[in-house]
Order: C-alpha cells, then structure tokens, then sequence
C-alpha cells in the first residue's frame, strides 16, 4: 500500500491537462452493451473506476483493447447477462450495466452495488424505474434480479428524498431505448455526464430529447448502432485543480475545461476573491488576495457538486470568517472533517452542516483518506499547510483521479508517492 508525502507552501503555477470525465465514462461505458457493434470511446481517462468496469463489460461479453486516452469495445459473440458480486461490490457506478442488459437481452441478475463510504445511497429508484417499463424485478442473495419479454414506455416519476438521482435516470435512460413508444423520465438528472450519455446514445440512433432538463423524452427505436464519441471533461477534476491552486494562492491554467459546467463554483470563488477567465476550453485561476468565508449548499446540478464539497472546505478552512457548508445530496460525506482537524482546522458537525471557523495556517499531520473526494480535500489541504502531511488509504483516489499526484507535480507541489512501511 501507498501513500502520499506532501511539503506544504508551494504556490501551484503552470498548466495542467484536464481528463474524460469519470462519471460520464461509466454510463457511456455500460451503453456500449446495447450494441453488438464497434464503438471507440475517445477522451478515455483511465483510472481504477473505468478499468474495473472495463472488466466488468469483458464479463458480459465484450472485448477491449486500450489506445491512447481512448479504448475500443466489440462483442465477443457471447454474451452474460450475469454482473457479478466480485466487480459491482467495488464501485456503484458499475450498477448502471442493469439497464442495458435488460433491454438488449430481456433480462439481468446484476450484484447490489458497493463503493464510497459516504452514506446511504440505496437503488430503490432504480427497481421503481425499471418496474414502470414492465419488468418484473426480485431480489435474492444480494442480485437485482430483472426480466421482461417486452418493456413498454411510460410516464413515470422518478424523484427521491433528495431529488433527481444521476446513476437511476441513466439507468433508466438505456433500458427505455428500446421500448415501444415514448418514454418521460421526471424528474430527470441535469447533470452534464448525463447530457453526455444521451448525446452518446442518439449517435448510436436512440431518440432521446431534453437531456439537461428535469424532463426526457426516449421514443423507443429497433436498434443502435456502433459510434465514435469523444467524453466531456470532467468538471469535478477540473474544480479540484481550481481549489488546490486557489488555497495555495496559485496562478494555473487549465486545459480541455468546460467552465458553463462549473457556474456555480465561479460564482462562489468570486466571492471568495478567487478569479475565473475561460477562452477555447482553457480556464485560468488567479489568485484572491485573502481568502473570505463563503457558504455553500450542494445540491444536485446545476447547484454546488457535493463532490466538490470536501475540497471547498479545506479552502474555507483559511478563510477569514465563519463559512457554513450543508450538503443536501449525501448528509453523512463529512468524514473528512475529524481529519482536517488534525492538521489544526476549526470544523464542527451539526446533523448535515459543517460550521468552518477559519484558521490562520493548516499544520502537516498524518491523515486517513475516507473516500474519493476527501483524499482530494485532504491533498488540498496539504498543499497549502505547514510542514509534512501524509494522506493515508490513497487507493480511494486512484478511483476517480488520472495521474493526480503527477499532474500537481507538474504545477510545482512537493508531493511523492511512498511504499506503506
């Protein structure tokens, strides 16, 4: 096992190279089973989340083969609709496969999900979803198990205690490909990872509309085709690079950024005192003089990411003031906070608020990373503390980041990757 060893104060200063989205891969990945044609996937970021699906859709019957920032998937001719406990229990992403399978095979026995300790996230939207299309659904020994001869489109309502959810519309998205008629997902993720799933299916020959609002629209079609397609950005990436060289009062550039995916998080870095310009997918970060408090709620897009939340926090940790952050998408992701703690930051919990009282100066401290977007707050922190910190369990980072301790190397942070003694 790994960690990272991070000198703190080094001011972040240069370019950096933004990858493929993680969060639009997955999907993107797991529709390439309703085809049994060619598709070649471009902007690829190739990270442990992508490669385990990537073993996942080789179990269901697909071969890939890996280039350059991109991957090719074809058929095997021998297709599982089996997706196994030993791959889906590591990422709940991969639980996006159930749609697919079941609308190009008519039927799907897919493990109940696993990933980030960050909550309860059940898949409950997910049974309720497929169920309207007319698949009978059962549960046993810890598989989803769904059949249907034929789904048929519907009107359906899928909003759960917390809103819209980004992993069951995409779900639902793919299995209602196929149906006859025209199927309405209400209300429907914003979210742009899900914008890019249905502009990836429509290339294929699905007909989906309103991706990007609360209402889609899929009229059912006989097949799809194979395709090149070329994955957004990723803006969670992207934001996490506009924090670190924000609390280290860095001047970066960013490259391959979309920053309409990030509005919400130029408008609270304006307040902040942190600049934000943006010409030809390119964003350039300067620096605020101080640091002041801002708070933040997360809510789902195109409201503040929660997987943007613990990184805003390592910044509002220097901030000159009380800053207050609610997370209304995932109440239990303050995990993190204990551990920003001890590197001297001043954070209570109250239920599903953190309560920030600024400090002058973050201290070095072994820490423990929790899941993938608190290792990331965690480095953040680092950059900009005082002294030695070493973030512990980085094997959650290795999930969601390409290369993230490389890439910070390039913009000057003194960071290295060292064996577990």
């Amino acid at each position: 096992m790994e960690k990272l060893v991070i000198e703190g104060g080094a001011k972040l200063k240069g370019d950096v190279y933004i990858s493929g989205a993680k969060n639009a891969a997955l999907p993107i990945m797991a529709a390439t089973l309703l085809t049994d044609e060619e598709c070649v996937i471009n902007n690829f970021p190739m990270m442990r989340d992508t490669v385990t699906m990537a073993k996942l859709l080789e179990s269901l019957g697909k071969k890939i083969k890996y280039g350059k920032n991109k991957i090719t998937v074809t058929s095997n001719g021998k297709p599982s609709h089996v997706a196994s406990y030993e791959l889906v229990s590591t990422m709940r992403g991969s639980f996006c496969v159930l749609g697919p399978l079941l609308a190009k095979l008519k039927k799907a026995t897919v493990s109940l999900p696993g990933g980030c300790v960050i909550g309860v996230r059940p898949v409950d939207l997910h049974i309720k979803g497929i169920k309207a299309l007319g698949a009978k659904v059962e549960i046993e020994n810890g598989y989803v198990i769904a059949t249907a001869n034929k789904l048929k489109a519907t009107h359906m309502y899928l909003g759960g205690v917390f809103g819209s959810s980004v992993l069951a519309t995409a779900n639902i998205m793919m299995a209602a490909v196929f149906a006859d008629g025209e199927t309405i997902i209400e209300p429907a993720a914003c979210e742009p990872e899900v914008t890019d799933l249905a502009n990836f299916l429509n290339k294929m020959g699905a007909k989906i509309k309103g991706q990007g609002s609360p209402r889609v629209s899929i009229t059912g079609v006989k097949k799809l085709k194979g395709v090149t397609y070329s994955i957004i950005p990723d803006r969670i990436e992207a934001g996490t690079y506009i924090l670190a060289a924000a609390i280290t009062k860095g001047t970066i550039t960013l490259h391959n950024a979309n920053l309409e995916h990030l509005m919400v998080l130029v408008d609270k870095l304006k307040e902040v005192g942190v600049n934000l310009e943006s010409k030809n997918n390119k964003i350039k970060v300067s620096p605020a003089k101080e640091i002041k408090p801002v708070s933040i709620t997360t809510y789902p897009y195109p409201g503040f990411p929660t997987d943007l939340q613990a990184q805003f926090m390592a910044l509002m940790a220097l901030a000159e003031g009380v800053s207050i952050i609610t997370d209304k998408v995932y109440p239990d992701r303050f995990i993190h906070i204990a551990e920003l703690d001890r590197m001297g930051a001043n954070i209570r919990r109250e239920g599903s608020i953190a309560i920030i009282e600024g400090v002058k100066e973050l201290r070095g401290a072994a820490v423990m990373a929790s899941d993938l977007r608190a290792s990331a707050a965690l480095i953040v922190a680092g950059l900009a503390a005082r002294g030695k910190t070493e973030v512990h369990r980085i094997y959650h980072l290795e999930r969601g980041y390409v290369d993230f301790d490389g890439k910070l190397r390039s913009l000057g942070a003194k960071i290295s990757r060292v064996q577990e003694k």
